[in-house]
């Protein structure tokens, strides 16, 4: 390269080239790392419930649920279904010793983490205990359950957000007691439908409060009375409901509850498509 065409400014062109190709590269490695973690946890952490990890409905599932589910009509699911208020469902699901199992490989899969010292992506950006399913080998399932069990759902009673099209899940446990999370404020989620099922443990208070729905312009807007429901969780029971249904979970004052939650969602959102009804 002849000295004379060495300037200042190409200099500076080959700095900021380089530069751009280390941060492509850096973020290809961390896109690539993402993609793989459920690989390379179920690689290096041995799964104590192997059959955890694939569709066992008649395993996993009470068989009232697994009935309606079958039958595939709208009078079969609100024959189990209780809705205490407008579009929050509640319902019979879990099996005792699938919630046992599932437990028991959260917990495993938190030990090898505290013992590795290995750091984890938390649920979402409110909970600081928990774990993202997904990573360490439960995606295939979790994507079975909201396929085959929770759209059917959604397509008759959550048709106005895509309930018949959800193609994706983000699939976690979180954590409540005095050592872990506490309480969680009032909120929307991340989804068009969410499901929420207590696994257990044995605890006093935790309850959802459920305010009603409402479009991103007016969701801190006051609570009519019709919409005010108070939910006592109960080990295997689940609450179905629309993402932007507004909620939150009071204190939990004694034991350790945790619970599994799947927020189900469509490529093509269409939480913005809410009808608003205030002026």
């Amino acid at each position: 390269c002849s000295p004379s065409l060495v300037t200042p400014s190409s200099i500076t062109c080959a700095i900021l080239f380089f530069v751009t190709l280390l941060k492509a590269n850096v973020l290809a490695f961390i896109s690539l790392i993402y993609v793989c973690m459920p690989v390379i946890f179920t690689l290096i952490l041995q799964p104590l419930h192997r059959e955890l990890y694939a569709m066992h409905a008649s395993n996993f599932f009470a068989p009232s649920f697994l009935k309606a589910i079958n039958e595939n009509k709208e009078e079969s699911f609100r024959s189990i279904m209780a809705e205490p208020t407008q579009g929050v469902f509640t319902f019979e699901m879990l099996q005792p010793h699938f919630c046992e199992l599932l437990l028991s490989e959260v917990e495993n899969f938190e030990k090898w983490v505290h013992e590795t010292k290995f750091r984890i992506m938390r649920p979402n950006t409110m909970n600081k205990f928990g774990a993202v399913l997904d990573d360490f080998g439960l995606e295939t399932m979790l994507g079975k359950l909201m396929e085959d069990f929770i759209r059917p759902i959604s397509k008759v009673f959550f048709s106005d957000v895509g309930g018949s099209t959800l193609d994706s899940h983000h699939g976690f446990v979180v954590e409540y007691g005095i050592s872990r999370d506490v309480e969680l404020g009032f909120h929307v989620d991340d989804s068009e439908v969410t499901l929420n099922v207590c696994l257990g443990k044995q605890f006093s208070g935790g309850d959802l409060f459920f305010r009603g729905v409402r479009c991103d312009k007016h969701v801190n807007t006051e609570t009519q009375s019709d919409e005010i429901l108070d939910y006592s969780h109960v080990p295997g029971r689940a609450v179905l409901h629309r993402g932007r249904h507004r909620h939150g979970a009071r204190a939990t004052t004694s034991g350790h509850r945790v619970n599994l939650l799947l927020w189900c969602r469509r490529c093509i959102s269409l939480a913005h498509y809410y009808e608003c009804t205030k002026v």
